[in-house]
């Protein structure tokens, strides 16, 4: 069985991914593609008020078991569009971990933080400034096969040039350089208070 591909699209709350997601859903046509986003998998939590602790440990655990379940349906043939947003190292390494890097095109999604800002008081779904927050968190390991800039292009236009991407991917993928400049990284996410790792130089891949 062929391991199905993986768009995976990584940028700040409120930068267009989940528009992103939408239209490529919309425009690919040589496979059946499924969009997974760890905000959905976030709203299937229960809404039993949790204690900070409690709510640290089952975001984590979400966390993992998202990763998972794109490992899982890749594994058996399905094409997955991911929309996460990589904001505290150890979630990086644990896809690292988990998805197969030959099959991934990790796609950098920018948007100007003054564009963020505006979207997320639009929107009044999020909590204020948590944008601005993983601003310069999300993209500090450095390295993608492809980034585009929602400020400047609409989410068509970001999709349209993921697809005229993905037949052309590299190789190595980032996903591949990425892991192998962690090759004594755990598998498992570190407890509170211990999410560092030292940020890789930037480098800026074809956008």
């Amino acid at each position: 069985m062929t391991a199905g591909r993986i768009i995976f699209l990584n940028g700040t709350s409120s930068s267009g991914k989940s528009s992103i997601a939408r239209e490529l859903l919309d425009i690919l046509d040589d496979g059946v593609f499924f969009h997974l986003a760890v905000d959905g998998f976030n709203a299937m939590r229960t809404k039993r008020k949790l204690d900070p602790e409690q709510l640290d440990a089952a975001l984590r655990r979400t966390r993992m078991g998202f990763h998972r379940s794109v490992a899982a349906m890749s594994e058996v043939g399905n094409d997955v569009v991911v929309d996460h947003v990589l904001s505290e190292p150890w979630r990086l390494l644990d896809c690292l971990a988990v998805l197969p890097p030959e099959n991934v095109l990790f796609v950098g999604v920018h948007c100007p933080l003054d564009e963020l800002t505006r979207r997320e008081r639009a929107r009044g779904d999020r909590p204020p400034g948590l944008a601005a927050h993983q601003y310069h968190l999300v993209h500090r390991h450095g390295d993608y096969d492809l980034e585009c800039d929602t400020g400047t292009a609409s989410p068509r236009a970001c999709a349209e040039r993921i697809r005229d991407f993905l037949p052309v991917r590299p190789s190595p993928t980032a996903f591949t350089r990425l892991r192998g400049r962690r090759p004594a990284q755990s598998q498992e996410p570190p407890g509170p208070g211990r999410d560092q790792i030292a940020a890789v130089p930037p480098r800026r891949r074809h956008g």
